[in-house]
């Protein structure tokens, strides 16, 4: 049995679980009138509420948080840019961790041969709403054999080293078999230490092939077809990567930050099903996708990844990964339920060919951006949270009255129909739950097997819900 059937078994039955609580969110227009966005980033700085939207022609502007948009851009590199092709042109911008002393970001960007370039750049000293395109110290030029698959996208890891997905050089079906050859950058995650000043960058002495004569030493993994946008979870630490797929499939795979030398299996496979085994290895050598779905008309053919919720404006998205299709629209999460095992759920049904990329702002809040439209979006829950108070029109609301480890809710009125609850942890994980039938003023919910920590706990009942962060 190949690992698609095996998978596909566990995904039935977990969608055959009853899910504890609704969700309700929607996109939410910011502002409009960006030309082919691509990227959305921002600098990490305390009290900086800027967002940074990256056009695939070769600027960067500043997106505020009123929906103001910068008349100067942040930086034009356009002359630089090669963005003649689908998959070309500038494609990612991350910024240093310690951008607030030393002004730096890094961008990935396709240069007049057709290459992908990994650059660094500086601001401006005297105004922090510009950048010098002066500034440009090289880091990395990686030769592109074809005008796709050419990844894009570039961020700093937990550990404040630079990754960087790279496609496998495109055309289709690798027909070099770059992604698999060790001596190709192509079709890898690369990690590159980029503190130096009298070097390009660094290999990390822990950079899994450092003293291997046979493997290029930036390589920190391998096996990716070409991954449109990957990201870091802040809490848990993994990394979340969102490949492209051929014709078939379209896979999300996931990982520990610190488990290097990974091979994520293509063009061995595509997501959990063969795809040309010519030279490969056992299957368990590789690495599993966690997640696959089908490349058809009504569900998707391009993954764009996305993030781990970790904001606190969307209670019941946190901890959950949220992707989407650029071919349909479809946004979903996925997250670990409190079996430990992966569920998938539909989140919204745009119905429409146009999101590119994520992205987040410094209170970890997901915006999303539209391509064709040029329009950028919040991702928005349509119920405000609750506070230790009723709430105007709320059949219930919550106490985080935690005594003997008895969690109470009180409902202001006898509910029309049972109340679902659940317990969420910081990792996204749902802890406990529960149905509670002809519930009058309020029902108790033992805590006493839960660890002290933060928690969110989602009330359900009918159309009404109510969610909120307690502390235990």
């Amino acid at each position: 049995m190949n690992r698609y059937k095996i998978i596909s078994m566990l995904v039935v039955f977990i969608l055959n679980i009853e899910h504890a609580f609704s969700q309700s969110v929607e996109l939410k227009l910011q502002a409009s009138g960006f030309i082919k966005p691509v990227d959305i980033s921002s600098t990490g700085e305390t009290g900086d509420d800027r967002l940074f939207i990256v056009e695939k022609d070769g600027l960067i502007r500043i997106l505020k948080k009123d929906g103001s948009v910068l008349s100067l851009p942040f930086i034009a590199i356009d002359a630089k840019v090669n963005s003649q092709a689908n998959e070309r042109g500038l494609l990612g911008l991350c910024f240093h961790p310690d951008y607030t002393d030393n002004g730096y970001f890094f961008v990935n960007y396709t240069n007049n041969n057709g290459n992908t370039t990994i650059s660094r750049f500086t601001r401006s000293l005297s105004n922090h709403d510009i950048a010098d395109p002066t500034s440009e110290k090289i880091i990395l030029v990686v030769n592109q054999p074809f005008n796709n698959h050419n990844g894009g996208d570039l961020n700093f890891g937990p550990d404040g080293f630079l990754y960087i997905g790279m496609g496998d050089g495109g055309s289709g079906g690798d027909p070099g078999n770059r992604s698999q050859n060790p001596k190709e950058l192509l079709g890898k995650m690369l990690r590159l230490d980029i503190n130096t000043e009298t070097e390009k960058y660094l290999i990390p002495s822990d950079n899994p092939y450092k003293n291997s004569p046979d493997t290029l030493k930036e390589i920190w993994s391998m096996g990716l077809r070409n991954p449109w946008r990957f990201s870091f979870d802040d809490i848990r630490n993994d990394i979340w990567i969102g490949d492209v797929g051929q014709d078939k499939w379209e896979e999300i795979n996931v990982a520990r930050s610190d488990m290097a030398g990974l091979n994520y299996g293509w063009r061995c496979f595509e997501g959990f099903e063969d795809f040309n085994k010519n030279g490969c290895r056992e299957e368990s050598f590789y690495h599993a996708p966690v997640y696959a779905y089908e490349n058809k008309f009504d569900v998707g053919c391009s993954i764009t990844g996305g993030y781990v919720y970790r904001g606190l404006q969307n209670t019941s998205l946190y901890g959950k990964y949220i992707y989407t299709d650029f071919c349909t629209g479809i946004f979903w999460t996925i997250y670990r339920d409190i079996a430990g095992l992966w569920k998938n759920e539909i989140l919204i049904d745009a119905d429409n060919m146009d999101f590119v990329s994520f992205g987040e702002d410094n209170e970890k809040e997901l915006y999303v951006a539209g391509l064709a439209s040029g329009n950028i979006y919040k991702l928005t829950e349509k119920t405000s949270l609750v506070s230790d108070s009723k709430i105007e029109n709320e059949m219930f609301y919550l106490r985080s009255n935690i005594v003997n480890d008895i969690l109470t809710v009180r409902c202001t009125e006898t509910l029309p129909q049972p109340v679902n609850w659940s317990i969420v942890n910081s990792a996204g994980i749902i802890m406990k739950f529960g149905n509670e039938q002809n519930v009058y003023s309020e029902f108790n919910i033992d805590v006493s097997d839960l660890t002290p920590g933060l928690y969110m706990i989602n009330n359900t009942s009918g159309v009404h819900q109510v969610s909120k962060f307690i502390k235990i």
